[in-house]
Protein backbone atom coordinates (compact mmCIF):
# COMPACT_ATOMS: atom_id res chain seq x y z
CA UNK A 1 0.00 0.00 0.00
CA UNK A 2 1.53 3.20 -1.22
CA UNK A 3 0.72 6.11 1.38
CA UNK A 4 -1.21 9.09 -0.19
CA UNK A 5 -0.97 12.82 0.62
CA UNK A 6 -3.74 15.28 -1.11
CA UNK A 7 -1.98 18.56 -1.70
CA UNK A 8 -4.50 20.27 -3.32
CA UNK A 9 -8.42 20.28 -4.12
CA UNK A 10 -10.67 21.43 -6.40
CA UNK A 11 -13.98 22.04 -4.84
CA UNK A 12 -15.02 24.48 -7.36
CA UNK A 13 -15.52 21.83 -9.58
CA UNK A 14 -17.73 19.06 -7.80
CA UNK A 15 -20.64 22.31 -7.44
CA UNK A 16 -20.27 23.62 -11.20
CA UNK A 17 -20.17 20.20 -12.61
CA UNK A 18 -21.34 16.89 -12.45
CA UNK A 19 -18.61 14.19 -12.17
CA UNK A 20 -19.40 11.12 -14.44
CA UNK A 21 -15.95 9.13 -13.70
CA UNK A 22 -12.49 9.58 -12.69
CA UNK A 23 -9.38 8.72 -13.96
CA UNK A 24 -5.94 8.84 -12.16
CA UNK A 25 -3.01 10.55 -14.63
CA UNK A 26 0.33 11.18 -13.94
CA UNK A 27 2.02 15.30 -14.76
CA UNK A 28 5.01 15.74 -16.32
CA UNK A 29 7.12 17.94 -13.44
CA UNK A 30 10.43 20.07 -13.64
CA UNK A 31 12.24 19.66 -10.07
CA UNK A 32 11.39 22.94 -8.82
CA UNK A 33 7.68 22.64 -9.54
CA UNK A 34 7.72 19.34 -7.30
CA UNK A 35 9.08 20.84 -4.38
CA UNK A 36 7.00 23.58 -4.70
CA UNK A 37 4.31 21.47 -4.93
CA UNK A 38 5.23 19.39 -2.26
CA UNK A 39 4.72 22.38 0.36
CA UNK A 40 0.99 22.81 -1.07
CA UNK A 41 1.66 25.77 -3.53
CA UNK A 42 -0.72 24.91 -6.27
CA UNK A 43 -4.20 26.08 -7.03
CA UNK A 44 -6.46 23.86 -9.63
CA UNK A 45 -9.43 26.53 -9.37
CA UNK A 46 -9.47 27.35 -13.16
CA UNK A 47 -7.79 24.77 -14.64
CA UNK A 48 -9.13 22.02 -17.13
CA UNK A 49 -7.60 19.20 -19.04
CA UNK A 50 -7.70 19.57 -23.01
CA UNK A 51 -6.68 16.32 -25.67
CA UNK A 52 -4.63 17.62 -28.51
CA UNK A 53 -2.35 15.50 -31.03
CA UNK A 54 -2.79 12.51 -29.03
CA UNK A 55 -2.15 13.77 -26.06
CA UNK A 56 -3.45 15.42 -22.92
CA UNK A 57 -2.07 18.77 -21.68
CA UNK A 58 -3.27 20.11 -18.02
CA UNK A 59 -4.24 24.06 -18.65
CA UNK A 60 -4.28 26.80 -16.31
CA UNK A 61 -3.05 25.09 -12.88
CA UNK A 62 -1.14 28.03 -10.88
CA UNK A 63 1.99 26.31 -9.30
CA UNK A 64 3.93 29.32 -7.35
CA UNK A 65 7.59 29.37 -7.87
CA UNK A 66 10.13 28.15 -5.77
CA UNK A 67 11.69 30.61 -3.24
CA UNK A 68 15.09 28.85 -3.84
CA UNK A 69 14.79 27.82 -7.16
CA UNK A 70 16.18 30.96 -8.89
CA UNK A 71 16.61 30.28 -12.33
CA UNK A 72 15.27 26.69 -12.94
CA UNK A 73 11.84 28.25 -12.04
CA UNK A 74 9.38 27.74 -14.84
CA UNK A 75 6.61 29.66 -16.03
CA UNK A 76 3.51 29.02 -12.97
CA UNK A 77 1.17 28.80 -15.86
CA UNK A 78 2.36 26.58 -18.55
CA UNK A 79 0.72 23.94 -20.06
CA UNK A 80 1.85 20.67 -18.37
CA UNK A 81 1.33 17.07 -20.48
CA UNK A 82 -0.24 14.34 -18.34
CA UNK A 83 1.03 10.71 -18.45
CA UNK A 84 -1.37 8.23 -19.51
CA UNK A 85 -2.02 5.16 -21.45
CA UNK A 86 -2.81 5.57 -25.40
CA UNK A 87 -6.11 3.38 -24.61
CA UNK A 88 -7.29 5.71 -22.28
CA UNK A 89 -6.34 9.30 -24.34
CA UNK A 90 -8.30 7.49 -27.34
CA UNK A 91 -11.45 7.00 -24.64
CA UNK A 92 -11.55 10.23 -23.26
CA UNK A 93 -10.95 11.78 -26.50
CA UNK A 94 -13.95 10.34 -27.71
CA UNK A 95 -16.24 10.67 -25.02
CA UNK A 96 -15.17 14.70 -24.98
CA UNK A 97 -15.60 15.43 -28.70
CA UNK A 98 -19.19 13.09 -28.83
CA UNK A 99 -20.85 13.90 -25.93
CA UNK A 100 -19.55 17.40 -25.11
CA UNK A 101 -17.93 16.23 -21.97
CA UNK A 102 -14.94 18.49 -20.22
CA UNK A 103 -11.74 16.89 -18.60
CA UNK A 104 -11.43 18.86 -14.85
CA UNK A 105 -8.50 18.41 -12.30
CA UNK A 106 -10.60 17.26 -8.94
CA UNK A 107 -7.63 16.93 -6.78
CA UNK A 108 -3.88 16.59 -6.65
CA UNK A 109 -1.74 14.36 -4.50
CA UNK A 110 1.48 12.37 -3.68
CA UNK A 111 1.69 8.69 -3.98
CA UNK A 112 4.53 7.61 -2.43
CA UNK A 113 7.02 9.76 -4.44
CA UNK A 114 5.27 10.88 -7.25
CA UNK A 115 2.70 13.53 -7.86
CA UNK A 116 -0.52 12.39 -9.71
CA UNK A 117 -3.95 14.35 -10.92
CA UNK A 118 -7.32 13.04 -10.54
CA UNK A 119 -9.32 14.27 -13.38
CA UNK A 120 -13.06 14.39 -13.62
CA UNK A 121 -15.19 12.93 -17.06
CA UNK A 122 -17.68 16.20 -16.10
CA UNK A 123 -21.11 17.57 -17.36
CA UNK A 124 -21.87 21.12 -16.57
CA UNK A 125 -24.30 21.56 -13.95
CA UNK A 126 -27.18 24.07 -14.37
CA UNK A 127 -28.87 26.26 -12.23
CA UNK A 128 -31.53 24.23 -11.59
CA UNK A 129 -28.84 20.77 -10.63
CA UNK A 130 -26.99 23.63 -7.81
CA UNK A 131 -30.29 24.49 -6.52
CA UNK A 132 -31.17 21.15 -6.20
CA UNK A 133 -27.62 19.43 -4.89
CA UNK A 134 -28.06 21.95 -2.01
CA UNK A 135 -31.38 21.39 -1.55
CA UNK A 136 -30.71 17.94 -0.87
CA UNK A 137 -27.44 18.98 1.41
CA UNK A 138 -30.21 20.97 3.64
CA UNK A 139 -32.35 17.76 4.15
CA UNK A 140 -29.26 15.64 4.61
CA UNK A 141 -28.24 17.90 7.14
CA UNK A 142 -31.66 18.34 9.26
CA UNK A 143 -32.03 14.81 9.37
CA UNK A 144 -28.33 14.17 10.82
CA UNK A 145 -29.20 16.68 13.12
CA UNK A 146 -32.91 15.23 13.51
CA UNK A 147 -31.28 11.28 14.46
CA UNK A 148 -28.80 13.10 16.97
CA UNK A 149 -31.08 14.94 18.84
CA UNK A 150 -33.28 11.75 19.29
CA UNK A 151 -30.33 9.79 20.22
CA UNK A 152 -29.26 12.06 22.68
CA UNK A 153 -32.42 12.05 24.29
Amino acid sequence: MVPTKTVAVNRKARHEYIVLETVEAGIELVGTEVKSIRMGNVNLKEAWADVRDGEVHLVGMHISPYEKGNIFNRDPERKRKLLLHKSEIRRLYQQVKTQGLTLIPLSLYLKGSLVKVELGLCRGKKLYDKRATAANRDAKRTMDRAVKQQNAE
